[in-house]
Order: C-alpha cells, then structure tokens, then sequence
C-alpha cells in the first residue's frame, strides 16, 4: 500500500456523490462548504442594500425594523468578501509515513487539503500551498491563484513519491511558518495540516506574529499509536537525529511515560492556541476527514458567537 495519496482520490473528494450516495454528497458539498464559508467568509464586510426576506435567508440578517413598519419581512444584504487568499502549509516529513488504523497520516493531510482546497476555490478564493519537512526537496511554495491551478499542483506534488533520504530537520516546520508569513498577503487564511507531537514552544513568537497579520488554523495529525504505544516487546527505533533507540514496549512504567508525554504536548498545543486565539481542529487516521472537519468548523462557529 502506499504511502502517498492519489490524485484520482484527491478529484474524487470533489465529487464524493458518485461514491457515496445522495447523503454524503449533501453532507461533503453542502455542509461542509456551507460551514467553511459561514465560518471563514461570514456574511460579509460592507452593508449593501435592504430587500424582501425570501424563503432560505438566513433570519439572522432580519431588518426587523423596516420588517415592522412595512407588516412584511425584510432582510438585510452584505457585499461578500471576495477572493481572500487561502494558504494550505503541509508537513511531509518521516513523521507522516506512518499510520496504523484508517490510513498513513500523509493521505489524511492530502485528503483535508483536497476538502478544504475545494470548498475555498467554491467560495472564489484565491488557493495556493507550501510543502515542507522533505530534506531533498525542501520547501515547495504554490503562489495562491484563481481558480484551480494552484491547487491542482498542490494536490499533485502531495502525490508525488516522498524522497526523504535523511532525518528532516526538527525547525522544518518554524521555517515553514516563517516562509508562509513571509510570503503570504495580510488577511490570509492559513491552515497547517502537521503533526504537531513534538516540543510546540518554540513555535510561540512566530505564530503570534502570524496572528496579528493573517487567521490561523491549526490542524495536528494523530494516529492511535501517538498515544499510547502497543506492548511489541523490545523495538529498535530511529531517534531524532538518526541513532538507533531500544525500547521495551512492555514495560508499564515506560507506556506511562510514553502517554503523558503526548498529552502534555497535546496540552501545550491547546494552550497555546487558546493564547492566541487560534482555531485547533485534530485530525485522527482512523476517522472519516470530512466529518472530523465538519466537526472542527461546528465548534469554531460555536465560539465565534459567543
């Protein structure tokens, strides 16, 4: 099985009604672009016009003013916020090779890029991308475009076989941000799809900068086994820098540790974002992505209005 995703797969999530039947489809296309755009676009900036209410408005927009006066219901109308730029940053580090109920991590990645891709160029947003954590290819930055160019090569390239020939370097993913803000617009919706069970604090200042300039999302990949690791014995694995590391997988006290390290990561990540305001949506291998983002933007839309 591989360990990248494929491209026909990728296209398909587009058009998930031939696969699925007629309730994915209203759940994939409807719902999910429904709450992207609810969520990241609103009802737009800029006051337009009041008209008669019609069946399927949102009644939140209600001019129950003129609603009163005139006996009939009217609606206030808002110019939408046209052609935002979509950024999607995605770890193909080792990290992401791996993956033990569902599907790799990698394919996930792939799929929610393909999902959100998708919806973003639906709402006419400008998409692009930046690949990062394959030392032979380094960084790969798709300029955010109209239509679906940008996105086709991003869906490609993510595709394409892994070269990694070497321990990524653990500040890929600092650097990536780094690249992202650098070289994205101010008001830039920037998702980074990663996994994010490693040391998060030194990622602090440069997601705080990010913040001040562009809305940030936030989406770590988890297999089952990230926390809690299987009683296999003794297992030889390769650490960080290379070097081979014996571990007894048996050992009670060493699972222990095993899992409170991983929640304690997954606490700080938390942490972290609720400091900045930034939207947390995990992603699990062995769930379906479309309800895992559905899910995700249903409590972000929760919050907003709060």
């Amino acid at each position: 099985m591989s360990l990248q995703p494929q491209i026909d797969d990728l296209l398909e999530l587009r058009h998930q009604a031939r696969t699925l039947g007629l309730a994915s489809h209203h759940l994939v296309n409807s719902t999910f672009s429904g709450l992207y755009s609810s969520v990241f676009r609103g009802s737009g900036l800029d006051f337009e016009e009041v008209r008669e209410y019609r069946q399927g408005d949102d009644i939140r927009n209600m001019d129950w003013k003129i609603t009163a006066r005139t006996d009939n219901p009217h609606l206030k109308v808002f110019r939408e916020e046209r052609e935002r730029n979509v950024v999607l940053c995605v770890d193909k580090s080792p990290h992401m090779n791996f993956g033990t109920r569902g599907t790799f991590k990698s394919i996930q990645a792939a799929r929610a890029v393909a999902l959100i891709g998708w919806a973003a160029n639906r709402q006419n947003d400008r998409v692009g991308g930046l690949l990062f954590g394959d030392v032979a290819t380094g960084v790969e930055y798709f300029r955010p475009s109209r239509g679906r160019r940008a996105l086709w090569r991003l869906m490609q390239a993510l595709t394409d076989q892994s070269s990694q020939t070497a321990p990524e370097d653990q500040d890929c993913l600092l650097g990536a941000l780094r690249r992202a803000d650098r070289g994205t617009t101010t008001g830039s919706l920037i998702f980074v799809i990663a996994d994010f069970n490693r040391d998060i604090r030194s990622l602090e200042n440069q997601l705080g900068s990010m913040c001040q300039r562009h809305s940030l999302v936030l989406l770590p990949v988890d297999d089952v086994v990230d926390r809690e690791i299987p009683a296999m014995g003794s297992v030889t694995f390769t650490g960080a820098k290379g070097e081979l590391i014996e571990v007894n997988t048996d050992d009670p006290a060493g699972q222990k540790a095993y899992r409170e390290t991983w929640e304690q990561r997954r606490a700080d990540l938390k942490g972290l974002c609720q400091r900045l305001s930034v939207t947390l949506i995990p992603m699990r291998t062995d769930e379906e992505i479309h309800l895992t983002l559905i899910r995700g933007l249903q409590v972000r839309a929760r919050n907003m209005v709060r």
